[in-house]
């Protein structure tokens, strides 16, 4: 028997702690292993060899975890290339010293096995020109030789990626009209089981952790259900998601909420400062379809386009330019529309512009580490009608303050080809290790 451990929800928790507190993350208590509530797992036996070698794994990142606690402890990090003397307390981090020295920590010692099974276009590509572009960009990333993350033998992985593009399945197999529920159930699922099935027979890797060192990234709003299905399966798979909605099964301790990016023609999205922060005319501004809920109710109260303090459009003027009025706006809306994501958080931070998050079960993208509340607003549905007066009555220094916010948290959402430190595959990258970092798996048979 392999038992999976859980170093408790509370080496994730560590990141959402103030830096001001008290707290010892080095007690034994923070960090004495649970028996997880996603079960015991068990598989074959395995050689001693292969014991040997997770054994090392799991040392290696056992030292990643200590380097981390002591810079939380001693409030620095380590770094080779700056040292953490520059954090002050009020950051866009939860916590910068555990972040700045998790980073590093990754940089150094992470690697992932790309699994080489499967042909494009369903697997090993995705979309790069269109909402779900961050996906194929993240597996181009994976897929790129020279990638310093990517193992050389899966021996040495710490995590597996499976390179699978649900957007590409929809976008080759789906017809419009195909009953998509009955699509999703009878082909999506069993695409992803049977690949899994192909590589937990080939290889021992899934099978000795029963896929919590394992993850997909998809931006589809249908990803989500795809492991539905089969519960017991995917019962640790890590998912990348853009939906993350925590009402639909999306589990923050063990999923990740990546951010929704519309890839432009050239697959570089255009990142500037918009006007200046003391000549934006427009107090809040939404341009967009009119459909789910939250948008319905947003143009019940604001889409009659008598207020010029709230712009809210279905459709632009032709005259108009819709990046140009974000830039001109001091507040972007950021409504839910058929599905909880959307790339117009995305898009306002690109552009100097507060987001305004309306929304309600949403898990915030990198939400372990970032501070949304230091850069964005979070506005509950029911309170649309009194979105005017909460903008207002929000201090300009303040405004000021969150502003300059948006422009410092700007390079953790930014695509570049290739991939640089700290920019959005990295965060991605960055929730992937923490998930990894809170598993253990016992690499000695205990029979």
């Amino acid at each position: 028997m392999r038992i999976l451990i859980l170093l408790s929800v509370g080496f994730l928790a560590i990141y959402v702690s103030p830096t001001n507190q008290n707290r010892n993350f080095v007690s034994s208590s923070d960090f004495a292993p649970l028996i997880s509530t996603r079960g015991l797992l068990q598989d074959e036996a395995v050689s001693k060899i292969e014991d040997n070698t997770l054994a090392r794994i799991e040392e290696q990142l056992a030292k990643s975890r200590g380097k981390i606690r002591k810079a939380i402890v001693e409030k620095s990090f380590v770094s080779n290339e700056t040292n953490g003397s520059f954090i002050t307390e009020r950051t866009i981090y939860k916590n910068p010293f555990a972040f700045f020295q998790s980073h590093n920590e990754m940089m150094k010692t992470f690697k992932i096995w790309t699994y080489e099974e499967g042909d494009i276009p369903l697997v090993h590509d995705g979309p790069m020109k269109c909402i779900y572009s961050i996906e194929g960009d993240f597996i181009q990333f994976m897929e790129r030789k020279g990638n310093q993350m990517a193992a050389s033998h899966p021996d040495e992985a710490h995590a597996f990626f499976i390179p699978i593009s649900i957007t590409n399945i929809v976008h080759y197999l789906y017809t419009p009209s195909s009953n998509a529920f009955a699509f999703i159930d009878q082909q999506m699922e069993a695409i992803v089981e049977d690949y899994i099935n192909i590589i937990s027979h080939k290889y021992p890797y899934w099978n000795r952790s029963n896929g919590a060192d394992h993850f997909f990234v998809s931006c589809h709003d249908w990803a989500p259900f795809v492991t539905r299905g089969n519960a017991k399966m995917f019962e640790n798979f890590i998912r990348v998601l853009c939906n993350a909605n925590t009402s639909e099964g999306f589990v923050p301790n063990r999923d990740v909420s990546m951010t929704e990016i519309n890839g432009p023609a050239d697959n570089i999205p255009i990142v500037s400062s918009g006007q200046s922060p003391y000549n934006r005319s427009i107090l809040a501004f939404f341009a967009g379809g009119n459909h789910g809920y939250v948008r319905k109710k947003l143009f019940q109260y604001w889409g009659s386009k008598q207020d010029k303090d709230i712009q809210v459009y279905n459709h632009l003027p032709k005259d108009q330019n819709y990046t140009k009025l974000m830039g001109q706006s001091m507040f972007c809306l950021c409504p839910s529309g058929y599905e909880i994501a959307s790339a117009r958080a995305t898009e306002a931070i690109y552009v100097g512009c507060i987001p305004v998050m309306i929304k309600s079960h949403y898990a915030l993208p990198y939400g372990d580490v970032l501070d949304w509340s230091r850069f964005s607003v979070q506005v509950p549905v029911d309170n649309i009608q009194d979105l005017k007066r909460i903008l207002q009555e929000m201090p300009f220094i303040k405004y000021l303050e969150m502003q300059n916010k948006v422009m410092e948290v700007q390079k953790h959402f930014m695509v570049n080809i290739p991939a640089k430190k700290f920019d959005v595959i990295h965060m991605i990258l960055h929730s992937v290790w923490l998930r990894r970092l809170n598993v253990k798996l016992n690499p000695f048979n205990l029979s």
